[in-house]
């Protein structure tokens, strides 16, 4: 008899001996507190469970979730290089090594007699993880660098795939995509609760509750269901710490981070018949505020709060490297894309993200 869906991740999960859990570019706080609750449940069942997030390490107003700090920006290690020295013959009297032009020398000196060739033997271990779980990953690709460097690895480990959008690509052997959640947060809940109600304490409810809140907006988008809310009681119910979500995820803004908001609320330019919110920040405008590119989410976040009715909101800016990028988030279906413009200028670049934005379809 076929084992169900739950079961059957249940099962993997228990086959793992070490799995990674891997969170793709702009997955947000949704992304990186989902993964957190789900290291933290993994550890419950005796897994020890690695982070690897293709955006880099949590951003700052999720450092009060225990362990964020095993977040990771890259995977290393992935494998081994084993160099294997019959010492039937003769013992190892003493090893060494040294870096001569890039490359590492061995020294390694007999008791007595000496090795050869046939006595030396090099291999290379397996891979360090045995199952991936992606969360909020339409496809392999939005795993970025994660991805793109180690595909054999990808291609060759066992993927759990969770995720909520109707674009994911289903690339996962197993896959949990429930297109009636808000959030990858819920998603997990809803796993663990048919997993075992038990694994989710405090601080895995607490750091699903993050994501959900952040992912909605404290629930104000559009497409929180009832059973998004029903879920969200639970995660209450069972001692998410709400007080201490809503405090980090909307006030904590540093000094820097307002004054670089207000910066972009002054070029703040508005599309009526689209829908349509944009802005403009220049390198000054980060100098001038004491600002950096990390501030950015939370400028885009305050952008959105400022502008309720907009279907669209778009951040150009100009990078520390004097690249133009914009930032481009959308309401339905809930999505953001990052977009380069190489070689142009931040009006130019503005006059492009406009004309994309506010063509009307033919």
């Amino acid at each position: 008899m076929a084992l169900g869906e739950t079961q059957q991740i249940l099962e993997a999960i228990k086959r793992s001996s070490r799995p990674l859990i891997c969170v793709p570019r702009q997955a947000g706080a949704d992304g990186y507190a989902s993964a957190i609750g789900l290291a933290r449940v993994l550890e419950k069942l005796d897994k020890k469970a690695d982070i690897v997030a293709a955006d880099g390490t949590a951003p700052k107003n999720l450092h009060f979730l225990p362990g964020h700090e095993k977040v990771s920006p890259a995977l290393e290690n992935l494998r081994r290089f084993v160099i294997e020295i019959d010492a039937s013959r003769t013992k190892v009297d003493e090893l060494t090594y040294e870096m001569k032009d890039d490359k590492l020398v061995i020294h390694l000196s007999p008791k007595k007699g000496f090795w050869d060739a046939k006595d030396l033997n090099v291999s290379s271990t397996g891979y360090r993880y045995d199952l991936i779980v992606c969360l909020g990953a339409a496809d392999l690709e939005s795993c970025a660098h994660l991805y793109s460097d180690h595909p054999d690895f990808f291609y060759r480990t066992p993927i759990i795939n969770i995720d909520h959008r109707a674009e994911n690509e289903h690339f996962g052997q197993l896959n949990v995509v429930d297109l009636t959640a808000v959030s990858v947060s819920e998603v997990v809940h809803d796993l663990v609760e048919a997993i075992e109600p038990g694994l989710l304490d405090e601080e895995v409810v607490t750091a699903l509750l993050t994501g959900m809140i952040s992912k909605t907006k404290s629930f104000k988008t559009k497409n929180v269901s009832p059973k998004t809310l029903q879920t969200a009681s639970k995660l209450v119910a069972k001692g998410a710490r709400r007080e201490a979500i809503v405090h980090n995820l909307y006030r904590t803004r540093s000094v820097p981070t307002l004054r670089l908001w207000g910066r972009a609320l002054a070029r703040l330019k508005v599309d009526v018949a689209s829908s349509f919110v944009w802005t403009l920040l220049s390198q000054q405008d980060f100098l001038h505020a004491g600002a950096e590119e990390a501030d950015l989410p939370d400028v885009i976040e305050e952008l959105i709060a400022s502008t309720p009715d907009a279907k669209t909101v778009a951040l150009i800016y100009e990078t520390s490297a004097h690249e133009i990028v914009a930032t481009v988030r959308t309401e339905m279906p809930p999505s953001e894309i990052r977009l380069a413009f190489p070689g142009k200028t931040i009006v130019q670049a503005e006059r492009e993200v406009m004309e994309r934005q506010t063509k009307k379809p033919a």
